[in-house]
């Protein structure tokens, strides 16, 4: 496409039997984190002609690859020179998808009055509460659904060798064990926070993170949290909340279905390339 730069861009299918690996090392599904970095990556830098260096390696996905990329750019900052994450799943757990999963007797079904959790809207209108997904999601089978897949990547192995859930299906009651589990090893603004000292040389400028403010599932909430962590550290970062966007036309510009993604793919080219001229 002559509204792109050259560069090299690697299509990563992170879909498997579970759900989604998110490229996370897990307990439940192995370790995708590590063959990437340690294998994948250098297998393919060692057969085409690429940087071969954190400057010409980003990151871009979207939704559930938007955690991931997320994830990645925090869990392997020196390995990658920036990532654009666009409608993230929830990269902070006081506000997944709504619920904050730390508070006292927290429930993913109810708020603390009582009322429905919602988890879809479209046009300011409740489509699905978090309630009938995860009833439907359990009709449909153990495997591959979305909140299953989650807990196929964050929560530990039961004794039955599966993960344990993090809410019971039938009264959403949070366990607050498995949420302290989820917070110390995969909740993304906890672990930045945490660590901030040993990433920040090469962590920080390279968090791109795009959302609409109508995203559908709700996703624009953790990433304001986020925001605020990484606002709170000094870091540097750049936070796009473009209004009116759902999880589904964040991309769309008029006719254009991907002019957000050229946009990006030209930022990447300008930190790869500096001083090139388009």
């Amino acid at each position: 496409k002559k509204d792109m730069p050259p560069m090299i861009w690697v299509l990563l299918d992170e879909s498997g039997p579970t759900g989604t690996h998110e490229f996370a090392d897990s307990v439940n599904n192995g370790p995708w984190g590590h063959a990437l970095i340690a294998e994948y990556i250098p297998w393919l830098e060692s057969r085409y002609r690429m940087d071969g260096k954190a400057s010409g390696r980003f990151l871009n996905g979207h939704s559930s690859g938007g955690w991931a990329t997320l994830w990645l750019q925090t869990a392997y900052p020196k390995t990658f020179g920036g990532t654009w994450s666009t409608s993230p799943d929830p990269s902070d757990f006081h506000d997944f998808t709504g619920i904050d999963l730390y508070a006292t007797g927290a429930n993913a079904y109810r708020k603390p009055d009582g009322s429905a959790n919602p988890l879809v809207r479209d046009k300011g209108q409740v489509i699905a509460t978090f309630e009938t997904f995860a009833k439907l999601e359990r009709v449909l089978g153990s495997y591959g659904g979305q909140l299953a897949s989650f807990e196929w990547v964050f929560s530990p192995r039961g004794k039955d060798g599966r993960p344990q859930p993090m809410f019971n299906r039938d009264t959403g009651a949070v366990d607050a064990d498995v949420a302290a589990y989820w917070r110390e090893h995969y909740d993304i603004s906890q672990r930045v926070r945490t660590n901030w000292p040993a990433l920040k040389p090469d962590l920080d400028g390279k968090i791109h993170l795009i959302v609409g403010t109508a995203d559908t599932f709700y996703l624009d909430g953790s990433a304001k949290l986020f925001k605020a962590t990484l606002d709170e550290l000094h870091a540097k970062s750049d936070f796009r909340f473009l209004p009116g966007k759902t999880h589904f036309d964040l991309y769309t510009e008029g006719e254009d279905r991907q002019a957000l993604l050229k946009k990006i793919a030209w930022e990447m080219y300008g930190v790869a390339r500096p001083g090139q001229k388009r």
